[in-house]
């Protein structure tokens, strides 16, 4: 008979393709061995992906069950599931071509990762951002070859998307290489630089111009592919109609809980009192400042009761968001699991656009109010992605570690569930207002679960997303805008909520099943030491019988 292939072999192979065919997560994942190179679209390189994953795929179902470990047998399914997730992704879902923000996006994180992070001296980092720039033109023909049929929102977050690709490469990029004093590449690097700002302009004048009025396709996925999403990627095996069902009673739960809370903030409509909480905000030029002085409290805090071990020696720069992810609210980037040294990670803030009217500047600023800043910060720093992220260094299961593989659930439930166990634990209870904003951003999460379902699944407009977000979540017209359209081509926001859901469930589970023995930050820690797979594997690993539904 014929041995079985030891699966920690086939978990090394299929991290090693991942890595190959994306090239800019191995970056942020901590592996560098692809660190020249951008993804490759061509038609021919993509139909070559989905053969070789669905040969992995008859590759691991190959190997024995008998001649794996308790956790092995409960990683391999998840593991086959992301296999099958990601052939989803490039078969049924197409993002690579119906969506030009896949390009913008994934160009300026790609140069973003070498730019940011000191991983490599900075000449060598210059010398894969140079390969990486003279393969740009490349890069975007084959944006121009795949995407025929998209739909109009998709090329409004697109052409956003890579006008800030654009003003990232002419402004940041020649100022992340000033100190680089080798005079040829530097001169090879402005080459490079004016050929693929010469791509782009081409490229987003060809949208504006040529598809953007023949652009008639639909944004939605459809509630089949949209459920195969949820199951492949994260374990989520409730029919979509259910999941509304849960969603919507979270949304009355909340937002009760958010009148409840306006009433110890002071007497009226529970809306007036977060119109006039609201007006409590940083200056257009201090969102950063403010940030940078909550993470210094928030981190005595943790400390204090005890929460969750913080990371040593670990440093965050707080700053404004680059202009590639302004779409983003606020972000955290960390270096990867895999790196052989910590870096500095960088804490994001999408600031006031200059550009903007008067009006839309203080509907924005409104809505980045001080309660909804510290929820934000909990979010992405501590003790939500940052600390979440630094535990990873710690895990021992490769698969578990890597970014690649993550559970968006697990990685935005935790950090949402942040926000929530922060306020459980006494943070600010001498100030109503901030557990105001916390429900205020429980609301934002809910409503993306809801939308997410009935744009893509149900015939929910654009439109009546804005509404929802403006009349259910409380946002100002602006940000409920930009909430409703990030749902088109984000589907994948739904999980912040859920992922939450399913991680209060298994605490409770955990509690019932260790009865006095019970220790919050045991749980923390058992948690984030298991890495990023998705909550139906934890469940198995944290669980006596392993089982029971993730969420309900």
């Amino acid at each position: 008979m014929i041995a079985s292939e030891p699966l920690h072999h086939f978990v090394d192979d299929y991290l090693s393709f991942l890595y190959e065919t994306n090239p800019t997560a191995a970056t942020l994942d901590g592996v560098h061995q692809h660190d020249d190179l951008l993804e490759n679209f061509e038609r021919g390189a993509v139909e070559s992906e989905v053969q070789t994953l669905a040969g992995l795929a008859r590759r691991l179902a190959a190997i024995s069950t008998d001649s794996l470990t308790g956790v092995e047998r409960v990683e391999r399914p998840w593991i086959a599931a992301h296999i099958q997730g990601r052939i989803h992704e490039l078969e049924k879902i197409r993002t690579w071509e119906r969506n030009p923000q896949l390009y913008g996006e994934l160009l300026g994180a790609s140069l973003a990762g070498q730019a940011l992070f000191d991983f490599a001296p900075a000449e060598e980092r210059a010398r894969r951002v140079l390969s990486k720039l003279r393969q740009t033109p490349r890069f975007i023909q084959s944006a121009r070859d795949n995407i025929k049929d998209p739909p109009g929102i998709f090329l409004k977050s697109g052409l956003e998307t890579l006008r800030g690709t654009l003003r990232f490469i002419e402004s940041d990029l020649p100022r992340a290489f000033a100190d680089v004093d080798d005079l040829g590449l530097l001169g090879d690097l402005a080459d490079a630089q004016t050929e693929a700002i010469d791509a782009l302009n081409a490229y987003m004048a060809y949208l504006e111009t040529d598809l953007a009025p023949r652009a008639r396709a639909s944004f939605r996925l459809g509630g089949d592919r949209f459920a195969a999403k949820l199951r492949f990627e994260e374990g989520i095996e409730l029919p979509l109609d259910r999941l509304l069902e849960i969603g919507l009673r979270e949304l009355g739960e909340v937002q009760q809980e958010f009148r409840a809370a306006a009433g110890r903030v002071e007497r009226g409509d529970p809306r007036d009192v977060w119109r006039s909480v609201k007006q409590r905000h940083a200056p257009a030029d201090g969102i950063v400042s403010a940030a940078r002085e909550q993470l210094a409290q928030l981190a005595t805090f943790i400390a204090r009761r005890d929460l969750v071990t913080l990371p040593q020696g670990e440093s965050v720069t707080v700053a404004p968001t680059p202009d590639f992810f302004r779409w983003s609210f606020a972000s955290m980037w960390t270096p990867g699991p895999f790196e052989a040294r910590a870096t500095r990670a960088y804490y994001y803030l999408t600031d006031v656009d200059p550009a903007w009217a008067a009006d839309r500047k203080q509907e924005y600023l409104r809505d980045l109010n001080t309660p909804t800043l510290w929820s934000i910060s909990m979010h992405e720093v501590y003790p939500g992605h940052f600390l979440h992220f630094q535990h990873l260094r710690h895990v021992e299961s490769k698969a578990r570690k890597s970014l690649m593989l993550a559970s968006a659930a697990l990685v935005e439930g935790w950090a949402h569930y942040c926000e929530h166990m922060m306020i459980e634990a006494g943070f600010e209870k001498q100030d109503p207002t901030v557990r105001l904003g916390q429900l205020a951003e429980a609301l934002i999460r809910i409503a993306r679960l809801v939308v997410a379902i009935r744009l893509h699944a149900e015939d929910m407009s654009v439109e009546q997303g804005v509404r929802f977000f403006r009349d259910e979540a409380y946002l100002e017209e602006s940000t409920a805008r930009r909430e409703a359209e990030r749902g088109t081509f984000d589907p994948g926001y739904a999980v912040y909520t859920a992922g939450k859901l399913m991680l209060l469930k298994l605490r409770e589970d955990c509690k019932a099943q260790a009865g006095s023995a019970f220790s919050l930050k045991a749980f923390h820690e058992t948690l984030l030491g298991n890495g990023l797979a998705t909550f139906h594997v934890h469940r198995q690993l944290m669980l006596k019988d392993g089982g029971g539904a993730v969420i309900e």
